[in-house]
């Protein structure tokens, strides 16, 4: 299983990594708007605290304000607003569903590792069943060998996938909940077992990237790790025919 050095794990430091997505800019400006609105408000509440404090120091009696509830009103109508606008970016990626021809990859997690599979030139999966599955039988994923979509399905243990694409990833689990996290695409989205989860998103920049665990999935969660690579369009098209050619000749042997 590759995985990323811890070094290229938190070399992030204090910011968010670079951005590698379509619709990373929107949900980073978002972001910086939230701190930069809480970051006013606490400014001006300790500052008027501040303020209060001293000039009740120099008079005895105050007048009686009864206008609490327009800061409450202005409060609440800022926070409604920006809980909607995080909805909206949120929903985008789940709720609203990825283009027709977007690509299709199905990501698997199990304790300890990501499996990543490619529905072949067939462009559909092949039936999993969970009592199939098998590792030692080489069927990780418990795919159905009677299925015929399932002939062709390319399984991987890294995400690969080209540059300026929509891609529409459907998550599951074969055993806990995993969180499978690509913070350069700034994806994150849980994995329950019994369940699918759907999220899509185009990569833009190539180049490799982490993925990680972000639920404890055990005493091995640290090592859930793997990698995804962004490549150029081309580049990406000959690492598939690659990997179709080699899964046609071990199916051809398969069957002899």
């Amino acid at each position: 299983m590759a995985s990323l050095q811890t070094s290229d794990v938190v070399r992030w430091g204090w910011f968010l990594p670079r951005d590698a997505a379509l619709h990373g800019p929107a949900l980073d400006a978002h972001l910086m708007l939230n701190l930069w609105i809480v970051l006013g408000l606490a400014v001006l509440a300790h500052g008027l605290l501040l303020v209060g404090v001293m000039v009740r120091r120099r008079r005895a009696k105050l007048p009686v304000v009864m206008l609490e509830y327009l800061p409450l009103l202005a409060l609440t109508a800022l926070f409604a607003w920006l809980a909607t606008k995080s909805e909206q970016l949120w929903a985008s990626q789940r709720y609203v569903g990825a283009d027709p021809a977007a690509m299709q990859v199905e990501v698997t997690g199990e304790q300890f590792a990501w499996y990543f599979r490619y529905p072949g030139v067939d462009a559909a999966f092949g039936r999993t069943k969970l009592p199939l599955v098998s590792a030692a039988e080489g069927n990780s994923l418990g795919i159905d060998p009677t299925d015929p979509k399932g002939k062709d399905d390319i399984v991987t243990s890294q995400l690969v996938l080209p540059a300026g694409r929509e891609v529409d990833l459907t998550l599951r689990s074969l055993d806990v909940i995993h969180g499978f996290s690509a913070p350069e695409m700034r994806l994150k989205q849980n994995a329950v077992p019994g369940q699918t989860a759907h999220i899509h998103f185009t990569p833009t920049v190539p180049g490799e990237y982490a993925i990680l665990c972000t639920q404890v999935c055990g005493l091995g969660h640290y090592r859930m790790q793997s990698v995804l690579r962004v490549l150029p369009a081309k580049e990406f098209d000959a690492w598939l025919t690659q990997r179709e050619l080699a899964k046609a000749r071990f199916e051809s042997e398969v069957s002899r």
